[in-house]
């Protein structure tokens, strides 16, 4: 069957009509003329090109379906997403695993990903302290760590996939890019898993809660679930048996954007949350740590849509926000919120690029500006905010300057808040002339350019090699 956008906030329209109306509209949108901007044309070229330089291979999506199938945007989602009525009470434990088969290949490098993959599904807690099936993948390298010591596992926190089921990054391992008419889902972040593992370090992935697996909507930007998932993949890795992962093996965070915001998380709700684990550093890129700023960086950007997510994510982990959503919304903010709950990146920008929220709102105000004046709303932001706490192990927090998506301003502040409590913290801004204002360049060229360094120090830290907190020269840091 096709699967239902999951979606539970406001509308006069029961769910499964606004669902319809919200695929419908995205399908009469693929055929719709559009005028052609200078801009639209830039990002799509530029999304092209890093498509062509992962040289991955375009899979269509699975076409034979069972009876009880879940499918999301033409996609079948493997029957192994759909979690079971009942969960084991260990965070980390396993669900259920089987064989991952890996179909990457990169340039100038022989062959798949250099590793055995194997799907996941682990218990964890959501941001309400209920049970919860995540899904993800743990990956056993073939390269050998030469970093002394037993093998150390890496935690990876994507970066933004989007809210459809099959836009997880474990699917992602499997089928770099699905193109199938309704939607476009890219694997990128398989480059950093690459790299990580060519390094000799174990991987483990985290889909987050309700991305893949098919009983919730993907709860987008959540401070708690993101940082519990993170936490209880790397729980997951070792309660995996037939591995070379360890209670000894050091482990690592890795995240940039979502998935920085994650690793960060993670970093500093391990002392309360995993006293198990200890870290031995932490790489938080582009972290979205201050939600208030982040949402005047997305709105009228390429990545519009990601209003849509974190709003279907927030309305589903906290009820009462949806009378709010309700007298605020209009009819077309309301059905791009049904849309939004099962497209990937890619579809996304392709809809709602540049997209302004003041065309979705009942008022024709903006989001920001709502939040300023809905004290409700402020104090649901305030708490997603990250550096409250103090992370006990190493991180390096890496921003480029010119992020305009992610705002550079507001991750900068999330180190200085963890120097202010004393953590250790290594800071790197990147350096980089402005390449598009709102385009999604200045958010996703960092990413590459500073992808080499970020492994780097996340491996001399697995390898026992202290870190040098720069604490001291923040006032003298762009």
């Amino acid at each position: 069957m096709e699967r239902p956008h999951r979606f539970n906030g406001p509308d006069s329209e029961s769910p499964s009509t606004l669902s319809q109306r919200g695929s419908e509209e995205s399908r009469l949108g693929a055929n719709r003329p559009r005028s052609a901007t200078p801009r639209r044309g830039r990002l799509l070229a530029t999304a092209v090109a890093a498509c062509a330089c992962l040289a991955v291979q375009a899979l269509p999506a699975t076409a034979a379906t069972g009876p009880a199938d879940t499918v999301s945007r033409g996609v079948t989602i493997p029957a192994f997403y759909d979690p079971p009525t009942t969960l084991p009470s260990a965070n980390g434990a396993i669900v259920r695993s089987e064989p991952l088969p890996l179909a990457l290949s990169l340039p100038g490098l022989d062959g798949p990903l250099p590793g055995k993959a194997t799907r996941l599904m682990y218990k964890s807690t959501d941001s309400n302290g209920e049970p919860v099936a995540v899904t993800g993948a743990y990956i056993e390298p073939s390269a050998a760590w030469r970093g002394g010591g037993p093998r150390p596992v890496v935690a990876v926190a994507p970066g933004t996939m989007g809210q459809g089921d099959q836009c997880a990054a474990s699917l992602g391992l499997q089928h770099p890019i699905t193109l199938n008419g309704e939607t476009v889902s890219v694997g990128y972040e398989d480059l950093s898993v690459y790299r990580l593992l060519a390094s000799g370090t174990a991987v483990v992935v985290t889909d987050y809660v309700g991305l893949g697996a098919t009983d919730r909507l993907h709860t987008y930007v959540n401070r708690l679930d993101g940082g519990h998932a993170l936490l209880d993949a790397v729980r997951a890795a070792r309660n995996l048996t037939g591995t070379s992962v360890t209670a000894a093996s050091p482990v690592g965070l890795f995240g940039y954007s979502q998935g920085g915001g994650a690793s960060a998380s993670a970093a500093e709700l391990q002392p309360s949350y995993a006293p198990d684990i200890t870290l031995a550093g932490t790489y938080s890129g582009a972290p979205p740590a201050d939600l208030t700023e982040v949402i005047k960086g997305i709105d009228g950007s390429a990545l519009a849509g990601a209003l849509g997510w974190s709003l279907n994510g927030f309305l589903q982990s906290d009820p009462p926000l949806r009378a709010i959503a309700d007298a605020n919304l209009n009819a077309a903010g309301k059905a791009a919120l049904a849309d939004l709950s099962t497209m990937c990146v890619g579809d996304s920008i392709l809809r709602y690029a540049f997209k302004k929220s003041t065309s979705w709102t009942a008022d024709g105000r903006s989001m920001s500006a709502i939040v300023a004046s809905t004290p409700a709303l402020r104090t649901v932001l305030d708490g997603q905010r990250i550096g409250k706490l103090k992370p006990t192990s190493p991180v390096r927090v890496a921003t480029g300057t010119q992020d305009d998506i992610v705002p550079h301003g507001q991750a900068r502040q999330l180190a200085v808040d963890w120097c202010r409590k004393g953590a250790d913290i290594t800071y790197d801004a990147v350096i980089l002339p402005n390449l598009g204002d709102g385009l999604l360049t200045n958010h996703l060229v960092p990413l590459l350019t500073d992808q080499g360094d970020a492994i780097s120090w996340l491996t001399d830290r697995l390898a026992g090699k202290r870190a040098v907190s720069n604490c001291w020269s923040m006032p003298l840091q762009p």
